[in-house]
């Protein structure tokens, strides 16, 4: 069995359970950005968008390097192998309850059309 590092995991579902820091991955997925950069395209304070920043740093999923008075971000060099690794399984676990729900339905139709109902 795949063991996962749980306060990552809840470290990484959590920076991703808001949908500004979602978009800020995918603009950094894109390219690197300064913190100013980004506050502006998502509309936000520096203030605001330094905390979310912060949150996906803590998490791993952001790096950031300041030179000067410039932060720029980027992609951490934490991937979300794990995360994707754990939905999987999730959603392997849910397949396979649906396959066998599927099968008793199945069943009970069978056995519906045989007692004539």
């Amino acid at each position: 069995m795949v063991q996962y590092s749980t306060a990552r995991l809840d470290a990484s579902f959590a920076a991703l359970s808001d949908a500004t820091r979602r978009g800020v991955l995918e603009q950094l997925g894109r390219s690197d950005a300064s913190i100013t950069e980004l506050a502006e395209k998502f509309h936000m304070t520096l203030t605001g968008m330094k905390k979310h920043v912060g949150v996906l740093e803590q998490a791993g999923l952001v790096t950031t390097e300041k030179v000067g008075r410039v932060r720029t971000c980027k992609l951490g060099l934490l991937g979300l192998e794990e995360e994707a690794a754990w939905i999987e399984r999730h959603h392997q676990l849910w397949d396979a309850r649906f396959d066998a729900l599927d099968k008793i339905v199945e069943e009970l139709k069978r056995k519906e059309k045989l007692d004539g109902r």
